[in-house]
């Protein structure tokens, strides 16, 4: 069953925070972030939680040692990691590759891996011993980028836990840097995808106008329905999407939908439908749906973002409709725009998107709860993260990013679970 809040806190005992830096000498240069990682909206720390059983093969090794030392080797090769970040020209920033090196702290937990509940699922108990903040260690500028903790636990398992600076790489990023880690630990001689950094790749043209339109977020107004997303109100919950739940969906669609919309499209769709059935706004209000796409792999005729490029990159396109439409047709409208809405990503659409973030730089776009975030985290394959122990039992996201993002995570081939801030609204007038 899962965690009970009831259930009595446990001890961790943590040894003093320790600088991991490359094993071997790295250039000392500043290298600077493309326009996607400038944002202010990035600026922020994402973290990473990965939970392991114990593994006799292993023969006693310690996955402390195991991973530092794995660490210090990737850094070799993924150096701006062990800099820091610097602001230059106003707001625009830079790594300086300094090889100061990363955060690390030795733990140890008075637990066994069952304490945290089956199915392991966030929001995880005590997540503030098992990824200590280290005074001094959380701001965005000159701090260290990345921060590591491996938490021993009673039974043999351990759990590591990943704090990295979200200027520096998207998930998708810190999984690869992650991975590579984890390659080095099983004993790799060589990595199987080398780091590319080419943040110039997606930067702005300084065009007066993008060729593309971007302008639905600033659209955006008052909502008439709910509490603004920072209220105390939130509470953060997990929910599972397997096979049944899954084709219970499917059901309800169009043939020639049951057949072309992923899960996370199928999921998306009937969440962000009776999410507004819910909540009961205004039938004419604008209700939209903000949806992350990994803008990896997506290229045109001409250029695309090459394997190994670790930075941020992906698009936020955005369906919208009538709160009175998105109730009253059916699923399959709404899985239909969340569908158009990710297929406009594509390479022109990222350098487009570019050139709005230099003509809109230091505007804010208004929250409202009207407007709604999903992230598909599940590509970036969490759980395969291998350091020697085999597969993680749960691996994803800590903690919802400033608390205010839902972030789908694959459990196993089958089975997503959502994790999202939620708040039971006071309902108004039926549509």
């Amino acid at each position: 069953m899962a965690f009970s809040s009831a259930a009595p806190k446990f001890t961790v005992r943590r040894r003093p925070a320790v600088l991991v830096v490359p094993v071997a000498p790295t250039p000392r240069e500043l290298k600077r972030l493309s326009i996607f990682d400038e944002q202010d909206s990035l600026r922020v720390q994402i973290s990473n939680i990965h939970f392991y059983r114990r593994n006799n093969s292993m023969g006693g090794k310690d996955p402390v040692r195991v991973i530092r030392e794995a660490l210090a080797k990737a850094l070799v090769l993924y150096y701006p990691f062990a800099g820091r970040l610097r602001e230059h020209d106003g707001c625009k920033l830079a790594v300086d590759c300094t090889g100061e090196g990363v955060l690390f702290v030795e733990a140890d937990a008075d637990v066994c891996l069952e304490y945290f509940g089956d199915p392991l699922l966030p929001p995880f108990p005590c997540i503030e011993e098992l990824i200590f903040d280290v005074p001094g260690s959380s701001a965005i500028l000159n701090a260290p980028l990345l921060l590591f903790q491996v938490t021993r636990l009673a039974c043999g398992g351990f759990i590591l836990a990943v704090r990295a600076n979200h200027t520096m790489a998207d998930a998708q990023g810190v999984m690869q840097f992650l991975g590579a880690v984890a390659e080095l630990a099983r004993g790799a001689q060589a990595l199987s995808v080398l780091p590319v950094w080419k943040r110039e790749l997606l930067e702005g043209r300084n065009q007066q106008q993008p060729v593309m339109l971007h302008d639905k977020l600033t659209e955006a107004k008052a909502s008439s329905i709910m509490l603004p997303l920072d209220n105390a109100a939130l509470r953060l919950r997990s929910f599972f999407f397997g096979p049944r739940e899954i084709a219970a969906i499917r059901a309800q669609l169009t043939p020639h939908l049951q057949k072309r919309a992923t899960k996370f499209d199928s999921i998306a769709g009937w969440i962000w439908k009776f999410r507004t059935v819910a909540l009961a706004p205004e039938p004419n209000e604008v209700m939209m749906l903000v949806v992350a796409v990994n803008a990896r792999g997506r290229t045109t005729a001409t250029a695309g973002i090459p394997i190994g490029y670790y930075g941020n990159a992906f698009a936020l396109p955005v369906a919208m409709s009538t709160a009175r439409e998105l109730c009253t047709k059916s699923l399959s409208y709404a899985i239909e725009l969340v569908k158009k809405a990710k297929n406009q990503v594509d390479m022109e659409y990222m350098r487009s998107t570019a050139d709005l973030i230099v003509l809109r730089r230091g505007q804010c776009t208004r929250i409202t709860t009207g407007m709604y975030s999903l992230s598909d985290a599940t590509r970036a394959r969490f759980e395969h993260l291998d350091f020697g122990w085999g597969k993680s039992v749960y691996g994803g996201p800590a903690e919802a990013v400033g608390g205010r993002d839902e972030q789908a995570a694959r459990l196993s081939a089958d089975v997503t679970l959502l994790y999202q801030p939620h708040v039971f609204p006071v309902k108004r007038s039926a549509l």
